[in-house]
This record gives structure tokens, C-alpha cells and sequence, in this order.
């Protein structure tokens, strides 16, 4: 029996971030499955439904369906129902159709946890929206048992319905390094530390500006990639020659080439559902100092130095002692290297598989 499923692909109108990664991730997986057995390829029909201005992927057996006339979440609650009818309808970012044949993932419950992050018209939406798709789909899949068992007590999604497939980290690795970031960031190699912005408040930046204050910036300049709201900064981030530089919006192969050259990585945020940066770092062999909040430890194992995400102090002490200890370094490579390699795509992938497999047994 050929088992016919739909993905939608509603992530390809959007910016990657995270939860992005992991739909074009699972997508590419599942493609390359079906790639490699003929008998894969003849129990399996796959195809991807998008708004009309959607981006393309490079796919050799899922062929991209755009359809309707709506963009957003009207296409995704009106118009791709009714290309999905009677199929399975895979969704990969946190939403999908109300009234559809849903594997769902959900990545987290921040939008209970930290309302302060979102827009209220956002907020109350997916608080209404989550539990709906946690009571009516077929299969609800999370990123961690942390969000697991946040969505269970917060959004009251049974517990048998929800399955944990971990995300993957090495798509850092797939493009070469591109060391022409730092042409627009005057720092050296191991010479300065990393994070990774977002203009989100739980991703809690604002505590390193409070420990970086504690410590010698002149002596450790202090990148961010990406997006940063700021405001987190407040008057020191304007600043001149305060230590902190910004880079601005980074493409793979400059992340790659900023965390390869990084002394070490922090990520201090208050809330994730997994946390892919921490993995990249780990991946690219960055010693990685994390928030011991929500799923981090989880995710970051005995691979990573841990401070609370809401002490300056501890953050100051911590990265103080990390870059006047080599060996401590060495060891933290070594461990993130070990770690990352159980967080892996082509796992994620075949997980995803064998979850749709399941629900179309009789």
C-alpha cells in the first residue's frame, strides 16, 4: 500500500531560525531516504505544499505544490486543508491546519512560559492554537524532554501523544568557513568570546553586558552574530571601543568561521525547547559556557560549564576562569566534539520516519 503524505512547507516563506532548520533538515533527511532504497520510494508518496511565494529546496523526490492565493497563516488555517484533504499533513514549525490529518511538531511552550517575549496578537494565538493541535493530531512531536514535559503541564497535551526527536548540528559543517567576517570584526583568533543575538528577551543577553562589565573588555572583546536588539546594551553598547562588536545579520560560513575561532561560546538563555547554537559551537570545537535553565543541560550534557542564567557574577566568574585555563579549554573542545556527534540530522530523519510510519498502521 502507498502511503501518501504531505509536508507543508510554509517554512520556506519564512527567515531560518531554529525551528526553520529543523523543517528544511527533516525535509532534505527524508529526501535522501528515499534516495537511497527503491522500496522506500515505492511505499512512500511525499509531497511538499507551499504558498505561491515560496522558496524552492533542492530536492530529488519530494516535488514543491504551490498553491492558493493566501500567504501566512490564512494559507495555512484556509487553503492547504484543502490541498491536504485525506492525506497525512506533516507540519514542522510549530503550527499546522486546525482541522487536518496533523503530524505536528511543536517545538516548545514559550508562549506560556515567556509571554513577555511575544506580541499579544502572537501570544494568544498559539495559546489557543497548541493545545487544539495537541488534542486533535494524530501525532505530536517535540525537540526535547524538557518540552515534553512543559507542553504536558502548560498547554495539557497527554503525554502519550507526544514524541521527542532531538535536532541536529551538522549543517554548520556543509559550508566552508568564510573568514571575511572578520574584515567588519577586529578581533583575533581565540582572542574573543561569542554569542549568538536575537532580539527575543528570554535569550537574555543583557546578562553578559552586566558580567562583561566585571571583567577587562578592552582584553576580551566580546562578539555577537546576528540580529541584537539594542536596547540590551543600553548606553554601554554605544560606546566607543567598549570591547562589544556586532556583526550584523551572518551567513553559515561566517558562523562557522566565528565559532571555530572563538575562545569560547555563551549562551545565557532563560528558555529553549532545545538550542541548536550551543551544538554548533560544540561542532566547530568553541567551549561552550550555558545556562543551566530548561532544556540546555539536557542538550549540552557534561560538554558544557554551566551558570545561572540570572547572575552577572557567576557568568563573570566563570568566563574569567574558563580563558586563563588552556587545558580546561582543551577539555571542553573535546567533550563538545564527543557531544555534538549524537545530535545528527540524519537521525532526527529517520525518527521523523519511523513516527509516520506508525501512524499509518492500521
Amino acid at each position: 500500500m502507498i502511503r501518501s503524505i504531505d509536508i507543508n512547507a510554509l517554512c520556506l516563506t519564512q527567515p531560518i531560525t531554529g525551528v526553520q532548520r529543523f523543517a528544511v533538515e527533516i525535509v532534505a533527511g527524508i529526501d535522501r531516504h528515499l534516495s537511497a532504497s527503491a522500496q522506500f520510494r515505492d511505499q512512500y508518496r511525499f509531497r511538499l505544499i507551499s504558498p505561491r511565494s515560496a522558496r524552492t529546496m533542492d530536492l530529488e523526490h519530494i516535488p514543491l505544490a504551490r498553491a492558493g492565493r493566501l500567504e501566512g497563516h490564512g494559507w495555512e488555517q484556509l487553503e492547504l486543508p484543502l490541498h491536504a484533504r485525506g492525506r497525512v499533513l506533516l507540519n514542522l514549525c510549530n503550527t499546522a491546519p486546525v482541522f487536518s490529518r496533523n503530524v505536528v511538531t511543536i517545538h516548545d511552550a514559550a508562549a506560556f512560559a515567556v509571554p513577555e517575549a511575544y506580541s499579544r496578537a502572537f501570544r494568544l494565538w498559539y495559546r489557543a492554537l497548541i493545545p487544539a493541535l495537541g488534542r486533535g493530531g494524530l501525532q505530536v512531536v517535540t525537540v526535547s524532554e524538557f518540552s515534553r514535559e512543559e507542553l504536558s503541564l502548560r498547554a495539557r497535551i497527554p503525554k502519550h501523544k507526544l514524541a521527542v526527536i532531538s535536532e541536529g548540528c551538522e549543517h554548520i559543517l556543509r559550508v566552508p568557513p568564510d573568514h571575511g567576517v572578520f574584515a567588519r570584526v577586529p578581533v583575533r583568533p581565540r582572542g574573543y568570546v561569542l554569542a549568538v543575538g536575537s532580539r527575543s528577551p528570554h535569550k537574555n543577553l543583557g546578562v553578559l553586558a552586566a558580567a562583561l562589565r566585571r571583567l577587562d573588555a578592552a582584553a576580551l572583546p566580546f562578539v555577537i552574530a546576528g540580529g541584537v536588539n539594542a536596547r540590551v546594551f543600553g548606553n554601554h553598547d554605544a560606546a566607543a571601543g567598549d570591547g562589544i562588536h556586532h556583526t550584523g545579520y551572518v551567513t553559515d560560513g561566517e558562523l562557522r568561521a566565528l565559532y571555530e575561532n572563538a575562545c569560547c561560546f555563551l549562551y545565557p538563555s532563560l528558555y529553549e525547547g532545545f538550542g541548536i547554537p550551543p551544538l554548533e559551537a560544540m561542532t566547530c570545537g568553541a567551549p561552550v559556557i550555558a545556562s543551566h535553565a530548561a532544556s540546555l543541560p539536557e542538550v549540552c550534557g557534561d560538554a558544557a560549564v554551566y551558570c545561572d542564567p540570572r547572575d552577572p557574577a557567576d557568568w563573570a566568574r566563570t568566563l574569567g576562569l574558563l580563558i586563563q585555563d588552556p587545558t580546561r579549554q582543551g577539555e571542553l573542545r573535546r567533550r563538545g566534539l564527543e557531544r555534538a556527534r549524537g545530535f545528527t540530522w540524519e537521525r532526527a530523519s529517520t525518527a521523523m520516519l519511523d513516527i509516520l510510519d506508525r501512524v499509518h498502521r492500521p
